[in-house]
């Protein structure tokens, strides 16, 4: 049986979501695929690293992390490499980007991704920065380079939109994107109908332990700008950044605006819209009125994106719960792609 050797930036929630979904079908991973995936390396930035080529306990590094907080520093594999070090480094087939966005560059992410494929090493990235701002480089590095570089985690949380268009639409023109991209944004807009003022909102959130302090990148508009700029580079080549964006966030809605919208049989919703004009990408991020009735209405609907084809006309998916399985669902199936296309 065939070993394939993952190195891991990034430990976060993602990251063991990942491990868990790893540690539950591994026998299975290997009878689909002979091959049997051993993590060598984990890198975090505050709780430590472990590199070991022979494979690292995967369920001991999940454990320790989420009750001691860190790696066993006693542990023969514990190293202070940093996650370039890992990149340049390790002795990895696959490299899973799961590094904290950089709403503002992309970086360090993309030079991580750059220097594994830059090695013939193939990469994944649950990190959408990359993906927002690099896309094309990263992409032909990928093909001059002979690796796969995937990334299906990266607008909603394993959502399966890029496997689809490279799969169901490789010969369909993707023409115009909508959707709500940001679930955050989507519930305060929703806690708002019920008459509650951001500010409790937030506070609520932040106790419950399901809003970070800081809600900017998420309220400003930034994380929808991100995903919508990945969705347009990749479905539609569009060759921009999130600074191509028109872009406004539900920082200055009121409560009043969304019940008034909701007395004209409405829901206010942060929506991502675009497409091409005069032969040119454009892409807008801004609050909008759409009828109750809507698809994109419905109470249960955390996230949802359309595409509209030449061929196939207009495509939706629709993700209606937000749990971490998803996102480390994601890499998950990214991974077994690349086990896919390795084994051919």
């Amino acid at each position: 049986m065939k070993t394939c050797k993952v190195a891991m930036l990034g430990f976060g929630i993602a990251g063991r979501a990942f491990s868990r979904i790893l540690l539950d079908n591994h026998s299975d991973i290997a009878e689909k695929t002979g091959y049997d995936v051993q993590i060598v390396t984990i890198s975090t930035a505050t709780r430590g690293t472990l590199n070991k080529p022979e494979g690292i306990d995967l369920a001991e590094a999940v454990r320790a992390v989420e009750e001691d907080g860190h790696f066993d520093r006693n542990d023969s594999g514990y190293c202070e490499w940093s996650a370039m070090d890992v990149v340049d480094q390790a002795d990895y087939d696959v490299l899973l980007e799961l590094t904290p966005l950089n709403i503002e560059t992309g970086q360090p992410a993309i030079d991580h991704l750059k220097g594994a494929m830059s090695r013939g090493r193939h990469a994944i990235s649950a990190n959408k920065g990359p993906i927002a701002w690099a896309y094309r480089e990263l992409r032909d590095l990928a093909k001059e380079k002979g690796v796969c570089f995937y990334f299906e985690t990266t607008v909603m949380a394993g959502m399966p939109i890029f496997n689809m268009a490279d799969y169901c639409l490789e010969y369909a023109k993707v023409s115009e994107v909508k959707g709500i991209l940001n679930a955050t944004t989507n519930y305060i807009l929703r806690q708002m109908e019920l008459g509650l003022p951001q500010e409790t909102i937030y506070e609520n959130g932040r106790k419950g332990g399901f809003m970070e302090a800081d809600l900017s990148m998420d309220v400003d508009g930034f994380d929808a700008a991100a995903k919508l700029t990945a969705l347009l580079n990749v479905l539609m080549d569009a060759g921009i950044t999130p600074d191509d964006i028109d872009r406004t966030g539900i920082g200055d809605v009121t409560t009043e605006q969304v019940m008034g919208a909701v007395a004209r049989g409405n829901k206010l919703k942060l929506l991502c819209r675009g497409g091409i004009k005069d032969g040119k990408v454009w892409g807008r991020v801004h609050p909008e009125e759409i009828p109750a009735s809507h698809a994109f209405s419905g109470e249960d609907v955390v996230a949802v994106v359309e595409l509209t084809t030449d061929l196939m006309d207009r495509l939706s998916i629709v993700q209606y719960g937000l749990e971490t399985t998803q996102t480390g669902y994601g890499v998950f199936i990214d991974l077994m792609r690349v086990l896919r296309e390795t084994s051919r």
